[in-house]
């Protein structure tokens, strides 16, 4: 399993400490939410800050931008270096236009969908994007219970995968745990972002390694 714990979770306080238990874990990516307080009701953090997070850890960076017109920003998610620019469909308009874009600068294109989008909008561009991300909760805050019919989803997006012979990951963030990464796990999904199981655990390299072997 692909994990990608949450920098929602991480303390700011003492950012860095936290950046180096990510580098030191068995975690594949760092996941880094990026509000705007119009798309979702919340505002996280943005380049200057994210540019700092780059330096520091040596994952590589699951970017997703919970933001409208996320295709201005192209050029600076790829400036951090980043694996995986990740674009909602309900905040493009022309969101084949905006995977290109972000595979000509060299990224991975991710397409998320919240929870009450259908699975079947990817149908013509599963072929052509990397990822889709399927949210668990609704955007903007972490922390939220996980909404059971994302295991449907889940299960429904892996058909659609499977059926094209597309090679899109399969991604989830919200709610993910112990119990419901291993229910994900069961429906296909390939990857998992996990916030506060991972940052508020005793061990969260211990937590992160429970959720890599699922």
């Amino acid at each position: 399993m692909i994990v990608s714990p949450s920098l929602l979770s991480a303390n700011f306080a003492d950012l860095r400490q936290d950046l180096e238990m990510i580098d030191r874990s068995q975690c594949d990516w760092l996941h880094i939410d990026v509000m705007d307080g119009v798309f979702v009701p919340n505002i996280s953090f943005g380049f200057p800050v994210l540019k700092y997070v780059a330096e520091v850890c040596h994952k590589p960076l699951d970017v997703h931008l919970m933001i409208v017109q996320p295709e201005k920003f192209v050029r600076e998610v790829a400036a951090l270096g980043s694996k995986v620019m990740n674009v909602h469909y309900e905040a493009c308009t022309h969101l084949h236009r905006v995977v290109q874009t972000i595979h000509d600068a060299g990224m991975e294109a991710g397409v998320t969908l919240n929870p009450a989008t259908p699975v079947s909008v990817l149908e013509d561009i599963i072929d052509d994007v990397d990822l889709v991300l399927l949210m668990s909760v609704n955007p903007g805050f972490g922390g939220q219970k996980f909404i059971p019919n994302i295991l449907k989803k889940t299960r429904q997006l892996r058909r659609m995968v499977d059926e094209h012979g597309a090679h899109a990951v399969i991604e989830i963030d919200g709610g993910v745990n112990r119990t419901t990464g291993a229910q994900l796990a069961e429906a296909g999904a390939d990857a998992l972002v996990a916030g506060s199981a991972v940052f508020g655990a005793p061990d969260p390299e211990a937590e992160i390694a429970f959720l890599k072997n699922l």
